[in-house]
């Protein structure tokens, strides 16, 4: 197993720790582990570009990795009334419509790679969602928190929204074909 795999094995193993965290309210810890895992994300595409070890493992498993993350820490928000719910849907319809439209292209013989913008999208999303870990709970005495956490929020669906349109429009021949 490669280097770079064993990073992406530790993010998922990762995803559970924070959850128990951050329920429990260890925040800081939460804070912690969230943001390690969210470094393993950058270390194992670096590791497997540049020392040749990209897997069809990994190309399963890294962007699979990522979104249970971000789905999970956005799923403790929406149920401690840190964002609504709505937005969550928003996010999740752009992932596996994203997902989707690659099965669509793969029927074809194509491979849709990530694009700049998703990118973008996944490293502006981890980032708030850490403001959003460092800023909980609230009750700091200000509205700190909560001004964090609508903005974050308001982030992560422009973002969302934006590459996954991009996707779609850079991609939109990909549906020419289908019957």
């Amino acid at each position: 197993m490669t280097t770079a795999n064993k990073l992406t094995i530790v993010r998922v193993v990762l995803i559970p720790v924070f959850l128990v965290l951050a329920y429990t309210g260890h925040m800081r810890w939460a804070l912690a582990v969230f943001v390690l895992a969210s470094l393993t994300d950058l270390l194992d595409g670096y590791i497997a570009r540049r020392c040749n070890q990209i897997t069809d493992f990994g190309k399963f498993m890294d962007p699979l990795a990522d979104k249970v993350l971000v789905m999970a820490a956005m799923c403790y928000f929406v149920e401690v009334g840190r964002m609504p719910g709505w937005a969550l849907a928003i996010v999740l319809l752009r992932e596996f419509a994203v997902s989707g439209m690659r099965l669509v292209a793969v029927e074809q013989g194509r491979v849709i790679a990530a694009a700049f913008s998703g990118k973008i999208k996944t490293a502006a999303t981890m980032i708030c969602l850490c403001l959003m870990l460092f800023f909980d709970p609230p009750g700091l005495g200000d509205s700190a928190p909560d001004f964090i956490a609508q903005f974050s929020t308001a982030v992560i669906l422009v973002t969302t929204v934006w590459s996954g349109a991009e996707y779609f429009w850079k991609n939109r021949d990909v549906f020419r074909h289908v019957d």
